[in-house]
């Protein structure tokens, strides 16, 4: 065959092998419905693994003295690293300076039997090759096992990026860089096993406040946002103290055009918190899907980003002089890997009816791999999320929490990532939104599969003096 007619051959076939590739890793696919995960083994193999890592706690009604200890360490990259949270980010999204420095903090708490540890970082995410390098290196260090590390995120757009393998990390956070991620594990590694090493005799006290004046739901004008500003305050007995923050609008005052590293609001208001007690202070993440922030006025993203950190910073110590101290809480934690549904990212957001091939969303690194975590300090109750958990779900979530006599913290970013997390009713409406359709990775029925694994780990970890 001559080289003319092959060249003539392969252009007729190409039309026919595009529209294959189409097909095959684009649409159109049909969304389903229903993802019946009741009837799904990946449901039935997490509601087991909550069961039996329930069993490795030992639940009291009268616990040990409260032990606490607490640590950080720097985790700001190299000028020149790409920075995560703006795929638009230009220069290749590196990095050409610092304007505050990143830090992980850890806080480890035990009743004498049971031992827990929360990991907040100046983080985009918390990508699962992170977590999963660290808890072996704490496991061969301190023998904590993953059961007892729940880790966090203040889901910062201005941290490192470059932390994962994979094209759907590179769009959004940059080329893979193996050596920033041996430099973030051992941060994070020694952060975690200092502040166990670090415990002495405490108490606790816990607090919040409504701050819905630097919240807005940024997907419904009007809608739902989740206001509640969350604290506690540890203090050991020699008077060492540490202030753990939490709150649900998103870091997102400095834009894309921002390319000095920085801990964003979060890393205001715990400066503000440190500087005007004295004390140390821990961020972490709450529940951010569809949470934006409406900081104060300002003359530039600088200004309101230190605004509205130092406003938050302040509430709290407005409030914080009429807390009760506790000193006998008990301690359990449950944290699981667990399977998904099927792939349902819809990127066309005026069709609800096209969803991209599962098999180019393997091709993009996104995997079929989630995480819960649930924490119980007395009556105090974290639940770390594997998403950008959505503010409106945590609403329903902490209001129903309360009919149990819990005091619900919801965390996103636990330990891996997968998209966005908003509520079931939300997932068919036309048009979708940037939420709802590109980067809600599961489709329908992922806000009542999880709610159902949160129930249970409520249950087992026990609400009635440990029993339950």
């Amino acid at each position: 065959m001559s080289r003319k007619k092959k060249i003539l051959i392969t252009l007729a076939l190409m039309p026919a092998v595009l529209a294959v590739l189409f097909v095959l890793l684009i649409g159109p696919w049909p969304v389903y419905k229903d993802s019946n995960y009741a009837d799904q083994s990946y449901y039935r193999k997490a509601m087991a693994a909550i069961g039996e890592e329930a069993a490795q706690n030992s639940f009291t009604a009268n616990p040990g003295r409260l032990q606490a200890g607490w640590a950080k360490r720097r985790i700001t990259p190299a000028v020149g690293v790409p920075m995560g949270g703006y795929s638009a980010r230009k220069n290749e999204k590196k990095s050409i300076g610092v304007r505050d420095d990143l830090y992980v903090r850890a806080m480890a708490l035990s009743d004498g039997v049971d031992t827990v540890v929360l990991v907040g970082s100046d983080m985009l995410i918390i990508p699962p090759n992170l977590s999963e390098a660290v808890r072996e290196n704490v496991a061969a260090q301190s023998g904590l096992t993953a059961n007892q590390i729940l880790f966090n995120a203040s889901h910062t757009h201005c941290g490192p990026g470059g932390f994962m393998p994979g094209l759907a990390s590179k769009i959004s956070g940059g080329a893979f860089d193996p050596a920033l991620v041996q430099y973030l594990v051992t941060g994070f590694t020694e952060a975690i096993v200092e502040a166990v090493g670090a415990m002495e005799p405490a108490a606790l006290a816990s607090g919040s406040v409504d701050a819905p004046q630097y919240i807005r739901n940024r997907m419904r004008d009007g809608g739902t946002v989740d206001p509640e500003l969350s604290f506690l305050v540890l203090r050991q007995d020699d008077g060492d103290t540490c202030y753990i923050a939490s709150y649900s609008a998103h870091p997102t005052n400095f834009g894309g055009g921002m390319l000095e590293f920085s801990a964003e609001y979060p890393g205001e208001l715990m400066r503000h918190l440190e500087g005007e007690t004295q004390h140390d202070a821990q961020y972490l993440g709450g529940a951010v899907g569809s949470m934006g922030p409406n900081a104060p006025e300002g003359e530039d993203a600088a200004s309101r980003v230190v605004a509205m950190g130092q406003a938050l910073g302040q509430l709290i110590l407005d409030n914080d002089d009429s807390l009760e101290f506790r000193d006998f809480l008990d301690i359990a934690a449950i944290g699981v890997p667990v399977g998904m549904p099927e792939f349902q990212v819809r990127p066309i957001e005026s069709n609800v009816d096209w969803r991209i091939s599962p098999l180019l969303a393997g091709f993009l690194g996104l995997k079929r791999e989630g995480w819960i975590h649930g924490v119980r300090i007395g009556d105090l109750f974290f639940v770390g999320m594997p998403f950008d958990f959505s503010g409106e779900a945590s609403v329903e979530w902490k209001q129903w929490a309360a009919r149990q006599g819990l005091d619900l913290w919801t965390l996103s970013f636990c330990s891996t990532y997968c998209g966005y997390f908003s509520p079931d009713r939300y997932y068919l409406e036309t048009p979708l939104n940037y939420e709802t359709g590109g980067m809600s990775w599961f489709g329908p029925n992922v806000e009542a599969y999880y709610t159902e694994l949160f129930h249970e780990l409520v249950a087992k970890l026990g609400v009635d003096n440990g029993e339950g």
